[in-house]
């Protein structure tokens, strides 16, 4: 994984990139408010983390709409993995998470070309989460729309999804034919910035910067 992704972005380390995504419910009858996300529909906050082939190899398909995704993370056992040190390499994230020693995230206000060139990679190379969101949701189109059931059915019913995309993955399983069009997507919405960085996290990411001034990278 971090060759992968190496030679497509020059970032050293990489194992893997990070994004929550909203699965759409009906109004559950217990602690409703909980699941209003910040788009104004109930949903599950679902985390997923893949590596550079689609592969989902973490998701937490579990908290209310409500729920930010920098909290769905730290309560998550990936977040103990890396913390622990059991796991070892980078992920990359959006502003939306902490910057860590584990975990790059952009820079919110670069100020130089480096920083700026930076953000550009990162971008680029962390839309492949994003990217692996929409073909998870093309092979099931129950991921799109509200899904009339309680929610921990949809936590189970997205899991399965999850398992079932993976085996495609494995066995290199193309999507139908009908689905190869993009299904169209919402909007996003901005990520809402958390400043529970730390030194360390700012550290790696200043070598990071140094790393990719000097390294002609595949992504321009």
């Amino acid at each position: 994984m971090k060759q992968q992704f190496r030679q497509a972005s020059g970032i050293p380390g990489i194992v893997g990139c990070i994004d929550g995504t909203h699965v759409q419910i009906q109004a559950p009858s217990e602690h409703e408010y909980l699941y209003v996300n910040r788009k104004g529909y109930h949903s599950i906050n679902v985390q997923v983390a893949c590596d550079a082939r689609y592969y989902i190899f973490n998701l937490v398909a579990r908290w209310p709409g409500y729920t930010h995704d920098a909290r769905i993370l730290r309560e998550s056992a990936l977040y103990q993995e890396f913390e622990a040190e059991r796991v070892t390499g980078l992920l990359l994230g959006d502003s939306g998470y902490p910057l860590t020693r584990w975990l790059m995230t952009p820079m919110v206000a670069p100020r130089t070309q480096q920083e700026r060139r930076y953000n550009t990679i990162h971008a680029a190379t962390r839309s492949v989460v994003e990217r692996c969101i929409r073909v998870l949701k093309r092979r099931f189109h129950c991921l799109h729309g509200e899904m009339r059931m309680q929610p921990e059915r949809v936590c189970s019913v997205v899991a399965a999804c999850t398992v079932l995309h993976n085996i495609c993955i494995t066995k290199r399983i193309p999507l139908p034919r009908q689905h190869h069009q993009p299904v169209q997507e919402e909007e996003e919405h901005p990520a809402v910035p958390v400043v529970w960085d730390d030194i360390g996290g700012r550290l790696v990411c200043a070598h990071l910067i140094n790393t990719l001034s000097s390294h002609r990278s595949l992504i321009v």
